[in-house]
């Protein structure tokens, strides 16, 4: 089976660096050439809770979309998503891209909404994929985010993963 370019979008406001750093090493487990964006600290959008910590990841899979939407699902339980008695969102994975498609996928959307109206999701976007075009309104996400005139403010964060600095000191 072929590989297919993956784009998802990762959030957590409840011990934020150590939900991330769970989900980063589930998804490091069974996708390919995984990479991290910057990590942004961003105040919360439709829900009333503390402020996220956001990231895109960028890999490969050879998964189809039903099949990696699950895996995602199962990673966010482990993280206890949806635990009855949770308080915030420990982690939250978002299929942001997956190859060029587009569409609706048993209600799962592509490309994901959220790339145009969120700034914690399109700044990360831009700053991984610049020269990606959106496959739907076709544009670089790098124009995107030049253009964007979106009321959110972000904060880039000091965040290691495995040893790695994932937000450069340019951004900080």
């Amino acid at each position: 089976m072929s590989l297919t370019q993956v784009y998802l979008g990762l959030g957590s406001n409840i011990e934020r660096e150590s939900h991330l750093h769970a989900g980063l090493d589930a998804l490091s487990g069974f996708l390919t050439d995984l990479r991290c964006s910057a990590v942004f600290e961003s105040q919360p959008v439709g829900i009333k809770s503390g402020p996220f910590f956001n990231l895109v990841v960028s890999a490969y899979t050879d998964l189809s979309l039903a099949e990696l939407d699950r895996r995602l699902k199962s990673i966010e339980a482990d993280n206890g998503r949806y635990a009855p008695d949770r308080k915030g969102l420990p982690l939250d994975i978002d299929v942001l891209l997956y190859g060029d498609l587009t569409g609706d996928f048993d209600g799962l959307v592509l490309p994901r909404a959220e790339i145009l109206k969120n700034a914690f999701v399109l700044w990360p976007l831009s700053l991984m994929a610049p020269e990606r075009v959106h496959p739907v309104v076709g544009k670089t996400f790098a124009a995107l985010w030049r253009d964007a005139q979106i009321d959110q403010v972000l904060a880039p964060v000091v965040f290691k993963w495995r040893d790695l600095q994932l937000t450069p000191d340019v951004l900080l």
